[in-house]
């Protein structure tokens, strides 16, 4: 039987879902939604986020929006080490290839995507087994005025160059804070997306990522890390 919560009515709510989780292991909340503990993560990279997704509320599923639309905010899980240090950059959006001509930093799917995130951060050590892995202490996050133009400066430099065809010169050491890389699982997933001398082109979809940098400095701004 798929173990359902309904959709929070206020960011209170939400938050106070997230605090209850805070210290519970993936086995233990596994078992609470009736869900199926995988060994490991390789085949299935999405499995946290979407048994937390189950455990708070969230009704977006696939779809290009917040993860819950009504009240403004994005969920998001950090892997963090024994220092609390990020230990992977963060998927934002999957990332417009084509059509971009009428796209803004304001009406980008980025900006809508972070401009209010409950973080989750999440013992993301290899050496523990996944089932002895917890949920760590969540928090609220928008992001501050300088964040925001460092981000969008990154979206808008990465955006000019998709529509001058170049995305496949494209590298994730480009952006500050904000990167762009291939968002598939192999090879295979092809889309289209303006060439060099505007023809169209197959090619890898790309995702917005958060650079480590960036999701490091959102730590200390919260718990005063060092």
């Amino acid at each position: 039987m798929r173990y359902t919560v309904p959709t929070p009515t206020s960011v209170d709510e939400l938050l106070q879902r997230a605090n209850r989780l805070t210290g519970q292991s993936f086995a233990q909340l596994a078992k609470i939604a009736n869900l199926h503990m995988p060994n490991d993560l390789k085949k299935d990279k999405g499995w946290v986020g979407m048994m937390l997704e189950q455990h708070l509320g969230a009704s977006a599923g696939s779809k290009p929006l917040q993860d819950f639309p009504d009240l403004g905010v994005e969920l998001k899980t950090l892997p963090v080490d024994e220092q609390g240090q990020p230990l992977e950059t963060t998927f934002v959006c999957v990332a417009p290839l084509l059509n971009t001509s009428g796209l803004n930093w304001l009406n980008s799917n980025v900006r809508n995507k972070l401009s209010c995130v409950l973080w989750l951060p999440i013992d993301g050590r290899r050496a523990v087994p996944l089932a002895k892995r917890v949920v760590g202490q969540p928090f609220l996050w928008r992001p501050t005025n300088e964040q925001e133009q460092a981000l969008q400066s990154d979206w808008e430099e990465h955006m000019d160059r998709i529509a001058l065809g170049e995305v496949e010169s494209i590298t994730a050491r480009q952006g500050e804070f904000l990167q762009i890389r291939p968002k598939a699982a192999d090879g295979s997933a092809l889309t289209e997306a303006v060439g060099p001398n505007g023809q169209m082109i197959q090619v890898r979809p790309r995702g917005f990522y958060l650079k480590k940098t960036f999701t490091r400095a959102i730590l200390e701004q919260v718990f005063n890390a060092v």
